[in-house]
């Protein structure tokens, strides 16, 4: 049995996981930083990575403790090293490297965004590939042809800003709390999804694969304010009814799920593929979970999304890794990151 030490801090989830070639998961620990972000409305980068290095080895101890393996029992050492933030990406490939050599073992480079879509794999239990790879998070909003699990090609992504921070900053105009993906799917259930018409940016271009939310984001604004007025939303906001802040967010998240399904569809149509993995935080948001299924059922699309608690940010993903161990594909202790590129 081989058994890897997976760590993952590509942005604000201090994370460390054991986890073995059959894909057991015998140990996971994430440490979140949500509680501290929230006073800021969103992840701040600098702060995210000083928690990292007061956390990392803590999480790395009780995932240890937590699943009784010691070091000597651990055959490689994986860490996410793209994408993410450049100072909580250097943390843990930093601890990754100090483990590599103190125990003796390979390292093993995990790519963040191929790990969000072989969390179907791990779930399932089940070989997804080749499929569609749909990735729906704070930072990405992209779609992939996955030949295998270490084999994409970017089909296309979002022009501006991803889904996940384009809730955060709805949430942010409406006063309800960080993250704004939580807050605006329980505020949502009291709303009514058709009261307003927000756009679905692309809806109408078939062979244009990309992703779009700026306009949306700036359509719930015109709505709270009017077109160019600089009046804090938030402000106006406030002086709404419970009602009408809760039809808002229906609003909103029923044109960000229609955009993201819609474009999904048109990609599955012009590749050909018929099987769909879905991973990131926004695909824990359960209206997207709904009509994905629905709409994947109509179209006889096979689907594969990840559960909820492996769609953030999370270690046991980098199981992942298990695909390069199997190949021999270790990396030299000059392993670097790559905040922005995906390789």
């Amino acid at each position: 049995m081989t058994i890897i030490l997976t760590i993952e801090t590509t942005c604000d989830e201090t994370a460390a996981a054991l986890v073995t070639d059959s894909l057991e998961v015998l140990g996971s620990v994430v440490a979140s930083q949500d509680q501290l972000h929230k006073k800021y409305g969103g992840v701040v980068p600098e702060v995210a990575s000083r928690l990292h290095f007061e956390q990392i080895l803590p999480v790395i101890d009780s995932v240890l403790r937590e699943s009784g393996i010691s070091f000597d029992k651990i055959d490689a050492i994986a860490v996410a090293n793209t994408p993410g933030l450049s100072g909580s990406l250097l943390v843990g490939l930093s601890a990754a490297k100090a483990l590599a050599v103190a125990i003796k073992k390979p390292l093993i480079a995990v790519n963040h965004l191929q790990a969000h879509i072989y969390a179907c794999k791990i779930a399932s239990g089940k070989n997804p590939f080749p499929c569609l790879g749909l990735i729906i998070s704070g930072g990405h909003s992209s779609l992939y042809c996955c030949a295998n699990p270490i084999e994409f090609i970017l089909l296309g992504g979002t022009v501006d800003d991803a889904v996940g921070e384009a809730f955060d900053k709805v949430a942010a105009m409406l006063n309800l709390p960080y993250p704004g993906g939580p807050s605006i799917q329980k505020t949502a259930q009291n709303g009514n999804p058709s009261a307003y018409n927000f756009p679905r940016s692309f809806a109408n271009e078939p062979d244009r694969i990309a992703f779009s939310f700026s306009g949306l984001k700036t359509a719930v604004r015109y709505k709270l304010v009017g077109p160019g007025k600089e009046t804090d939303p938030a402000e106006a906001s406030a002086k709404l009814s419970a009602q009408e802040i809760a039809d808002i967010a229906a609003s909103f998240q029923e044109a960000a799920v229609d955009a993201i399904i819609v474009k999904t569809l048109q990609a599955l149509d012009k590749t050909g593929i018929n099987t769909l993995c879905v991973g990131g935080g926004v695909a824990a948001n359960s209206r997207f979970r709904t009509k994905i299924q629905e709409a994947t059922e109509k179209n006889n699309i096979q689907l594969f999304i990840a559960p909820i608690n492996l769609c953030t940010d999370n270690a046991i993903m980098g199981a992942i890794a298990i695909e390069r161990y199997k190949q021999g594909l270790f990396e030299s202790l000059d392993l670097n990151i790559y905040p922005g590129l995906v390789r």
